[in-house]
C-alpha cells in the first residue's frame, strides 16, 4: 500500500509540473512581441506612394504631391544639346521628359516664363486668320495664364534643342517653379502665383485659379487667371 501510494504521489507531482510549465508557456509573449514589432514595421515598408493629381485637384494637394519628389541638382540642367554642339544657358533651365514627350525650357524673350513642346495628340485646331506657321503643340506657361498653341515664325527659345532628361519620380525647381516628372505627365508649380499646370500627350491640365477662357486670335487655347 505504502509504495503504490508513493507511486501516486509521483505521478501527481509530475502531472502538476507539466501542467504548470505548459500553462506559463513562456513562448506566448515571445510571439507577441514578434508579431507586435512586425506589424508596425509593416507600414513603412509597404506604404505607397500618393497618385498624382486628378483633374480639378485643390493646388493645396498639388503642390505638396510635387514637392514628394526626389529633388534633381539644377545644376545638371543649365544646358541644351543639339546634334554634337552643347550650349550654355547661364541661369536658363532646361529638361525633357522620357521619350522627349515634353520638352521645356525657360524663356528668355519672356522672362523666364516656362514654354515646353507638348506631344499632344489632340492638339488645338489654327485659328481661324493664322497664315504664319503655327506650333500647336507649343504650351507658354507665365503663372497667371496658360497658352496651348501660337505662332511661331522660329524655334525661339528651342533653337539651342533639348536639355537633359528629368526622371520619373523627380522634381526640379528653378525661379518661381517646381517640376515633377511622373508616369501620369509633367506637373509644373507656380509658387508665385500659386497655380500648377499637368502637361501630357493626352492634354493640358490647370490646376489653382487657372480656367478655360476665350483665347486671343492668334492662340488655340487659353487658361488663365
Amino acid at each position: 500500500m505504502r509504495i503504490a501510494l508513493l507511486v501516486s504521489l509521483s505521478a501527481l507531482v509530475v502531472g502538476c509540473s507539466t501542467t504548470t510549465d505548459g500553462s506559463a508557456n513562456r513562448t506566448e509573449p515571445t510571439a507577441t512581441t514578434s508579431s507586435s514589432s512586425a506589424g508596425t514595421s509593416v507600414p513603412t515598408s509597404t506604404q505607397p506612394s500618393l497618385p498624382s493629381p486628378a483633374r480639378g485637384a485643390a493646388i493645396s494637394d498639388v503642390i505638396p504631391w510635387v514637392e514628394a519628389g526626389t529633388p534633381a541638382d539644377v545644376t545638371s540642367y543649365h544646358s541644351m544639346t543639339r546634334g554634337s554642339e552643347t550650349t550654355d544657358l547661364g541661369e536658363g533651365v532646361a529638361f525633357t521628359t522620357a521619350g522627349t514627350e515634353t520638352n521645356c525650357v525657360t524663356n528668355q524673350y519672356q522672362d523666364g516664363a516656362l514654354a515646353c513642346l507638348v506631344k499632344l495628340t489632340d492638339p488645338p485646331p489654327r485659328p481661324a486668320g493664322i497664315e504664319t506657321a503655327w506650333k500647336d503643340n507649343w504650351v507658354d506657361f507665365a503663372g497667371t495664364t496658360v497658352d496651348v498653341g501660337s505662332p511661331h515664325g522660329d524655334p525661339g527659345p528651342f533653337v539651342d534643342g533639348t536639355g537633359a532628361e528629368l526622371p520619373a519620380g523627380q522634381t526640379l525647381a528653378f525661379g518661381n517653379y517646381r517640376c515633377r516628372a511622373d508616369a501620369a505627365g509633367l506637373f509644373c508649380v507656380d509658387y508665385a502665383h500659386q497655380t500648377a499646370v499637368a502637361l501630357s500627350a493626352r492634354g493640358i491640365e490647370p490646376f489653382g485659379c487657372l480656367q478655360k477662357t476665350t483665347p486671343p486670335p492668334d492662340i488655340g487655347l487659353r487658361f488663365s487667371c
